[in-house]
Order: structure tokens, then sequence, then C-alpha cells
């Protein structure tokens, strides 16, 4: 990674257009590392709501192919794949928040854990809380504890695993289809909440690169 990026700043979609990396995959890396960098400590360093507030909801105006271009092929345990998956919950949620709420409230009915308290949102979760709860997470990524909202985000998906996998239990035999495809969100979202969890350890170790 370059220690020569002194001056982050917060790319416009056309910035983050403009660094597709080829076929190249150590500018891919590079590039990847390089912007995730840039993106947070533009964040920590401003001190400006109104920057925070473009960078939680940067997929709303630009979508979400320029970050996958730039962080989807990153490791599940570095800092651009860390912001990549975190934006991928936000999106999961904004896109399905009353589904969503139902698997997450589910979830936190049958998982004897503490993952919905360390989620942070409240009981029961609509649509509106939980849509609230992933630009709550988001944001804290940039002015808030970085470990905290990956641990919380991985709670997130944990409770929510596991109401889809109950869920899909409930429809084994009415729905066989809509069964399966809860199963294969709930592992999706399980092995998720591991990258995530995997990368609040190394934040908090200040190893997440």
């Amino acid at each position: 990674m370059s220690d020569q990026f002194h001056k982050p700043t917060l790319f416009s979609g056309a910035k983050f257009e403009s660094l597709e990396a080829g076929d190249d995959p150590a500018r891919v890396m590079r590039v990847a590392h390089e912007s995730a960098r840039a993106l947070l400590a533009r964040a920590r360093n401003t001190g400006d709501a109104d920057v925070v507030d473009r960078l939680v909801h940067y997929t709303d105006a630009h979508g979400i192919d320029a970050l996958a271009e730039l962080w989807a092929r990153s490791g599940p345990h570095t800092l651009p794949g860390a912001l990549w998956r975190l934006y991928l919950v936000r999106l999961l949620i904004h896109q399905d928040p009353a589904g969503v709420s139902l698997l997450f409230q589910r979830g936190a009915e049958v998982l004897a854990t503490i993952d919905a308290l360390v989620a942070g949102a409240p009981s029961p979760a609509g649509p509106d809380e939980v849509t609230e709860l992933a630009d709550r997470i988001l944001r804290g990524v940039f002015e808030g504890d970085f470990a905290l909202a990956l641990d919380r985000a991985a709670a997130f998906c944990r409770v929510t695993a596991a109401g889809a996998s109950s869920v899909a239990d409930d429809q084994e035999g009415a729905d066989p289809d809509r069964a399966s495809e809860l199963t294969r969100r709930a592992l999706r979202l399980t092995t998720t909440a591991e990258e995530l969890t995997g990368c609040a350890r190394l934040a908090r170790d200040g190893a997440l690169e």
C-alpha cells in the first residue's frame, strides 16, 4: 500500500469510475486499498457532517457498481473488503426493508445470543427501524468506533441469518423454492458476519489494511 497517498479526497461518482484498474491484479489491489484509505481518512479528518452524509448515501446517488469496480475483488479481511461488505449490508436493507425487518425480528426471537442488542436495533424492529439502523452502522464507520461498527454489522447479519433459517424451516413444505432461497441467504449472511467479525478484530489491533 502506497505511503505517498497523503491528501485523501472525497471521490465523486466520476472519480470513482475513473479509477478502473483493468486486468492488472497488482493495480487492482493498489487502487482498492488507496481508495479505501482515502475515503476513510477524508471522512474522519473533515469533521463535516455533510461529507459523512454523502458517504453514507453514496450508493443511493451513484449505485453500487463504482464501489464494486474498486472493492469487490478485495480479500474479506482487508479495509476495502470490509467497506464493500458494509455497503452491501446497507444495500440489502434498503432494497427490501420490510422483508429484512421480518427476518431480523424472527432472528431476534429464535437466536439465544446478545447479537440483537449488539446490532442496536429497537424491539420490535420494523422497516423504518432497520433502514435507520443500516445508516447508523455505516455512519459509525466514518465518525465513530470503526471496529464497533463492524461488530454491529456482523451481529445484524447473524440475527438476520437466523431469521432466514427459521422462516426457511417454516416454508419447507409449503414452498420449497422459497425455503431454498432463504437458506442460501442465511448462508451468505452467516459468511458475511464471520468476515466482518474478523475485520473487527483486525481493526482493534490496528491491522486492517
